[in-house]
């Protein structure tokens, strides 16, 4: 009897993780979401995808800025009255899962004025399943 009891524990640890759902739709909703923001002027709507903690890192040319509140402040003057921003799409996006509740992305921003790109280039995000939904962990802005 115990080794019938063992061996269904055994079988039962041992057994395949239930598939985890595509998260893609999801994310690129978020990234959506985060473009309309930025193109009507609303800075919490563009941050929307960004864990509000002191870990999130986001990673320029010029180095890393670690925490949600830097990372805010390094975008606030570009959502002051008067600024201005060029009009934000993002395009080429891919998923790979890392786990239950890690993403790692890739994708291209593409800012425009009029008819014309002002800055486009290739951003890597890691993405963490949370309480209130995906969030940005970590961005690679290029």
């Amino acid at each position: 009897m115990r080794f019938l009891l063992l061996s269904s524990v055994v079988l039962f640890a041992c057994s395949p993780a239930a598939p985890v759902a595509d998260p893609t739709p999801e994310l690129q909703a978020l990234l959506d979401q985060s473009a309309r923001a930025w193109n009507a002027g609303d800075l919490e709507g563009f941050l929307i995808t960004y864990a509000h903690d002191s870990a999130t890192t986001f990673v320029t040319q010029r180095g890393p800025i670690y925490g949600f509140d830097a990372i805010r402040g390094r975008y606030a003057a570009r959502f002051e009255p008067g600024a201005v921003r060029d009009s934000l799409t993002f395009t080429d996006f891919t998923v790979r899962m890392m786990g239950p509740d890690y993403v790692l992305s890739t994708a291209h921003y593409v800012l425009m004025r009029g008819d014309s790109v002002t800055a486009t280039g290739p951003f890597t995000v890691i993405w963490q399943r949370r309480p209130e939904g995906w969030r940005m962990i970590h961005d690679h802005t290029s």
